[in-house]
């Protein structure tokens, strides 16, 4: 169920980034939406673990996992779109 909200959370950063912010426009919604989909999962799998942010019984909902996903989708959108105005990748 984490990784599910993870995933949701990083989709909806890629939306926000995309609709309002302008991130990505060259290449569309649906690179951004994953972008950030893929951030999330590495915020909450990675990140969050190594910040000691882990939910005291697994699968329960931790607010700090949840803005550290929040934190790592918004800088891998924030990255791919420095990437691809640099590079044109």
């Amino acid at each position: 169920m984490d990784i599910i909200m993870w995933v949701l959370a990083g989709g909806v950063i890629g939306w926000v980034a995309f609709a309002y912010l302008g991130f990505n426009e060259e290449r569309g919604l649906n690179v951004s939406v994953v972008i950030g989909a893929v951030g999330g999962v590495i915020g909450g799998k990675l990140l969050a673990p190594m910040f000691g942010a882990g939910a005291a019984v697994p699968g329960d909902f931790s607010l700090m996992v949840m803005i550290i996903v929040l934190a790592s989708a918004a800088a891998c959108v924030a990255i791919a779109n420095q990437i691809h105005s640099r590079f044109g990748i």
